[in-house]
């Protein structure tokens, strides 16, 4: 279903490229926000979404993130900021992806944001693609972070130049997650950042101390493929902008 819907978007419409990159950055940022949770006990999370869907006649919009965000399930309180602003928005939880099927995908819907909805890339990506990553490390400050496409979906021995992007190169860190990774010539949704790599170093005068730092180039995403078809389960499909 995703490749017939591809074809048909290709040939129906598509979005300009430009080497405007001012005009990419604010379009990312209408879709952009940062989201926080809060626990039983004044446990803190943070994260990064982009908001996907909306509608305007209920003045909703539903955010993509990820599922580890909200978990372990237990009560909580959601909210979402705007790049920009200090005023937060309560947040519900829509859809949690089920673990057991290895995806990492979680959707909240807030009502009145005035969010824009990105479009997901329907067309392959390349190895070496741009690509932007826009986020909120350490649950601080937006953050736009810019690498390549450096590794793509697929079976284990393949060797892929072309398809849905798995990995990129830019540098990200606690908070990144849920963030936006597009298309640097477009604008587009190619995924959002799930997870990076860490290595433990040990400080020296803290032998009985270990730190895990993110090891840069490897930041593993949830495919714009797999964030379709998941909103579409939950009956959003037709909000998704084509």
């Amino acid at each position: 279903m995703w490749v017939a819907l591809a074809l048909t978007v290709a040939a129906c419409s598509s979005i300009p490229v430009t080497n405007d990159r001012p005009a990419i950055i604010r379009r990312i940022l209408a879709s952009t926000v940062q989201l926080r949770s809060e626990r039983e006990g004044g446990a803190q999370r943070a994260a990064s979404g982009v908001c996907v869907a909306t509608d305007p006649a209920s003045r909703r919009a539903w955010i993509i993130t990820v599922r580890h965000f909200l978990g372990p399930s237990r009560p909580q309180q959601v909210s979402i900021r705007r790049p920009g602003e200090t005023a937060e928005l309560p947040a519900t939880v829509f859809a949690v992806s089920a673990e057991e099927l290895g995806l990492d995908i979680a959707i909240v819907e807030v009502q009145d944001p005035g969010l824009v909805p990105v479009r997901l890339k329907r067309e392959p990506s390349n190895l070496g693609d741009g690509a932007l990553v826009v986020s909120f490390p350490w649950g601080q400050r937006l953050t736009v972070v810019q690498g390549i496409v450096s590794q793509l979906v697929g079976g284990s021995g393949e060797s892929m130049v072309s398809g849905a992007a798995r990995m990129v190169d830019a540098h990200v860190s606690y908070g990144s997650s849920g963030g936006g990774v597009f298309d640097a010539r477009t604008g587009e949704l190619i995924g959002i950042v799930e997870t990076y790599r860490t290595a433990k170093i040990t400080i020296p005068e803290l032998k009985d101390r270990v730190i895990e730092v993110p090891v840069p180039g490897e930041t593993v995403l949830v495919p714009a493929s797999a964030l379709f078809q998941f909103a579409s389960d939950f009956g959003l499909e037709r909000r998704l902008p084509k």
